[in-house]
């Protein structure tokens, strides 16, 4: 779901060297203006691979020797060494569970799976309530230990970890400063649509990019941003879902009740220094629904732009903290 678009510049410019590729199920791109003193494309896109690749074997539920896959193995009660990569994503990801009121957990992915939105398929008709009551017993952040001091976790319960929701924005970030290392200081990292921005585009000016209108009927600008030095991602309903009977289910899975969130609020984006963090935060807002979410992302000090669905039109707002990034929607 590509919903941050980066716009074309003007005529004149110097035009950015474009490198792409396939990963985690989705693609990559990156986008960066070339300095005196970086390595070759060839090389760069090489070391943008390996980047993308140990973040694969770590936290891809597809591949059975990933870390996470064989955490996901592990009987409950044992102490499992995490790589450094993999606690720091796992201990973010559960400090904005906790912060945002355990509408994200990371463990939710049985449900997922039961509501047809996992690597099993869809399906044709939405689970029972007992079903869903059974399966919920298997979630909870709550059922994880985290031992700080020596990079270990284990769990309680028979649950399973799932990344997707924060591991591109992490990608991301770990690209962006392998890139900074190799002495590239004006570039977009985008993986799945989270992206991150650094020093000037090929314009001399800050880098610009749109917000998709959250419309399943075709594509079209919502509003467009001007940034750089940041994480930029986005989250919402309305690419990924299925309908039985008139009824819309989403796949955005409410980990405290078990059921598809069922509210107004269709889109969210959110600015922060990390991609990671506002991958995770962009879905929790959706979850929490469009009061709690305003007031959580405001007691947060995020930055977010938000897209409710009322009735046939789109209502944006935002949190004070986004106002400073809004451009004239304008090429």
């Amino acid at each position: 779901m590509l919903t941050l678009l980066l716009l074309p510049g003007c005529n004149g410019e110097t035009a950015p060297i474009q490198l792409a590729g396939d990963t985690m199920g989705t693609t990559w791109h990156v986008s960066y203006v070339a300095g005196e003193s970086e390595p070759d494309s060839q090389r760069l896109e090489q070391g943008i691979e390996e980047q993308l690749e140990r973040v694969n074997a770590s936290m891809s539920t597809y591949r059975p020797d990933s870390e996470i896959s064989r955490f996901n193995a592990l009987d409950t009660h044992t102490w499992f060494a995490a790589s450094p990569d993999f606690f720091r994503v796992l201990t973010t990801a559960l400090a904005v569970g906790s912060q945002s009121e355990v509408a994200y957990d990371v463990t939710v992915a049985p449900l997922v799976d039961l509501w047809g939105f996992g690597p099993g398929g869809a399906i044709d008709e939405p689970p029972s309530d007992q079903q869903i009551a059974q399966v919920k017993k298997r979630v909870g952040q709550g059922n994880l230990r985290i031992d700080d001091e020596h990079s270990r976790v284990m769990k309680l319960s028979d649950l399973t970890l799932d990344f997707s929701s924060v591991a591109k924005g992490f990608a991301v970030d770990q690209v962006a400063q392998w890139l900074t290392a190799q002495g590239v200081t004006r570039y977009l990292v985008e993986v799945g649509g989270e992206m991150r921005l650094s020093g000037l585009s090929g314009r001399g000016d800050l880098w610009r990019i749109a917000i998709e209108q959250p419309d399943s009927s075709g594509r079209s600008v919502a509003v467009t941003a001007a940034l750089t030095d940041v994480g930029v991602a986005t989250s919402g309903d309305y690419r990924n879902y299925f309908e039985v009977n008139g009824r819309r289910y989403s796949h955005s899975i409410d980990p405290r009740t078990g059921y598809p969130v069922a509210h107004d609020l269709v889109s969210v984006t959110v600015v922060h220094p990390s991609c990671m963090i506002a991958d995770a935060w962009a879905t929790a807002l959706t979850v929490l629904g469009p009061e709690r979410a305003l007031a959580v992302a405001q007691a947060q000090g995020l930055a977010v732009y938000f897209i409710r669905r009322i009735g046939d039109s789109f209502v944006p707002s935002h949190t004070p903290q986004f106002a400073g990034y809004l451009i004239d929607p304008q090429p």
